[in-house]
């Protein structure tokens, strides 16, 4: 099978992977956060970390591997336009996402612990679960960019 082939198939996975676990992940808290319940919250913000754990990191390792691949295979320099875009757009979701994920833990945590009391949710919580609402919408934004920005490919001149 040609590599590059195999290369461009593992990257697309890759970039299908952060779109639509992000996109889960965000669809599931938001529906157990609706729900007010603790337990729902807890049990199902354990599920959201651990798909993070396992997808969402998985994928934001391999992408920046096969994307320079790619390009090195391909012979594109990093400095193209729209692969440079793709970068920074990459590390300005890097950005929201770090601090997402242990907003989940801590949502967590604090479901579990109001679940295991009896108890409402924090005001706490509900701080945090906005912040994490907030940065989901510039990274998924951003997300969408990336995509747009490999399947296009458009002539950009950034430096």
């Amino acid at each position: 099978m040609d590599p590059d082939l195999i290369l461009r198939w593992l990257h697309v996975i890759g970039a299908c992977v952060l779109l639509g676990t992000g996109a889960g992940i965000a669809f599931f808290m938001l529906m157990a956060h609706r729900s007010r319940d603790p337990r729902i919250i807890a049990h199902t913000a354990s599920i959201v970390v651990l798909a993070d754990l396992l997808f969402t990191t998985s994928a934001v390792i391999l992408q920046p591997i096969t994307g320079f691949l790619l390009a090195w295979r391909l012979g594109w320099s990093l400095s193209e336009g729209w692969i440079a875009l793709s970068l920074l757009l990459y590390v300005f979701t890097g950005l929201f996402w770090l601090p997402v994920v242990w907003i989940q833990l801590r949502l967590r945590d604090y479901a579990r612990r109001a679940a295991g009391n009896g108890e409402e949710l924090p005001d706490a919580y509900h701080q945090l679960f906005r912040i994490w609402f907030a940065c989901g919408f510039p990274a998924f934004v951003a997300v969408l960019a990336i995509i747009w920005l490999m399947l296009e490919r458009p002539d950009l001149a950034l430096f």
